[in-house]
């Protein structure tokens, strides 16, 4: 992906991260972890904490992400403790998915895409999950006002009932809309999905 605020804001995240050695799951890749299973795809992994843990429960995980901090992160980790990770930097925009998987994870990613490349790549999400199998999905919807890690051009605010309707005719296996505080008395409203392919 070309650089831009998101992806330049991130960066800067992750270097933190790294120096800090922050390496705990995040309440949405925590709830995440137990519905994955087999081959794995992390679509947009970031730091890959949810890719490693995926990993040593025994998944086979290929593991996407702009960041290239991030990305070398991760594949070190990973083949510091032998585990079965492939992490590539991608450009989730406009790079295409291959292969078929198991399970598919997108945790905070599609809200930095424009609207059309989004919407691209959950088509292109949905087609590559084997039936029966799991799709996590977790965005920023509207009612969020906290903007700041936004490229003002790449980003999508999707309604708070898109994923719901995305979905409909896979068996949801849970659902949830949250909201969060953030800097600036702004709010970050999430919601979450996690749905089996019929």
């Amino acid at each position: 992906m070309n650089s831009n605020r998101s992806v330049d804001f991130f960066d800067r995240q992750f270097e933190r991260q790294i120096q800090q050695a922050e390496a705990a799951l995040n309440p949405f890749e925590q709830a995440a972890l137990p519905h994955l299973r087999g081959r794995v795809l992390d679509f947009g992994c970031g730091m890959g904490n949810l890719a490693l843990a995926a990993a040593r429960a025994g998944c086979t995980v290929l593991a996407l992400d702009a960041s290239e901090v991030a990305i070398a992160h991760l594949q070190a980790a990973a083949n510091a403790e032998g585990l079965a990770v492939q992490a590539q930097v991608a450009d989730l925009a406009h790079d295409r998915v291959n292969g078929e998987f198991d399970s598919i994870v997108s945790i905070g990613l599609l809200m930095f895409l424009d609207c059309a490349s989004a919407h691209r790549a959950l088509d292109d999400l949905q087609a590559h999950l084997v039936p029966g199998g799991t799709l996590v999905v977790n965005v920023l919807v509207e009612g969020t006002t906290f903007m700041d890690m936004f490229d003002p051009v790449q980003h999508c605010l999707f309604p708070r009932d898109f994923l719901q309707t995305r979905l409909a005719g896979w068996e949801v296996l849970a659902s949830s809309h949250e909201d969060f505080a953030a800097p600036g008395n702004t709010v970050k409203s999430f919601a979450t999905i996690v749905a089996r392919k019929p």
